[in-house]
């Protein structure tokens, strides 16, 4: 059985290629999750993409993905959680507590954006972090995650 990778997208991000793409670019969503399972494919992982713009489910999948580790079934996690990276000490807590392997990636730079975007509650607990990189930054992600574990 091949090892999962999972891309957890948070709150907005169903809205890529529309929403500011002077910021984020022209990429939809759709378009972010065929270049992860490719690039997953690439080192052998199975990839599953969900997005939701709701903080509780997001956790629920970090859970999950707990569990998966612990079966041994779980390569990795990517999550860009969106505006909740600065505001979710949850997701954070849900993260250490789990121990699983996370890359932490962002679209835009999040350290040259407004002030109150500048923290990031999810860098700490994260083997990885890339930002900055426009929608080629999930298969960075996934590339670094895959040599950091």
């Amino acid at each position: 059985m091949q090892a999962l990778l999972l891309i957890v997208n948070g709150p907005n991000l169903n809205l890529l290629g529309t929403r500011e793409p002077q910021i984020y670019g022209t990429a939809t969503l759709a378009d972010v999750e065929a270049l992860c399972r490719a690039t997953a494919s690439e080192l052998g992982w199975a990839c599953e993409c969900r997005q939701s713009n709701h903080e509780g489910v997001l956790i629920d999948w970090i859970h999950e993905a707990g569990e998966l580790m612990k079966a041994g079934r779980l390569a990795g996690v990517v999550l860009n959680a969106g505006a909740y990276t600065h505001t979710s000490i949850a997701l954070h807590d849900a993260i250490k507590g789990t121990g699983i392997p996370l890359a932490e990636v962002h679209i835009s730079d999040i350290h040259q954006r407004e002030p109150f975007r500048h923290h990031s509650y999810i860098t700490p607990v994260a083997k990885v972090v890339v930002m900055g990189k426009g929608v080629a930054g999930y298969a960075e992600a996934i590339r670094a995650l895959a040599a950091a574990t």
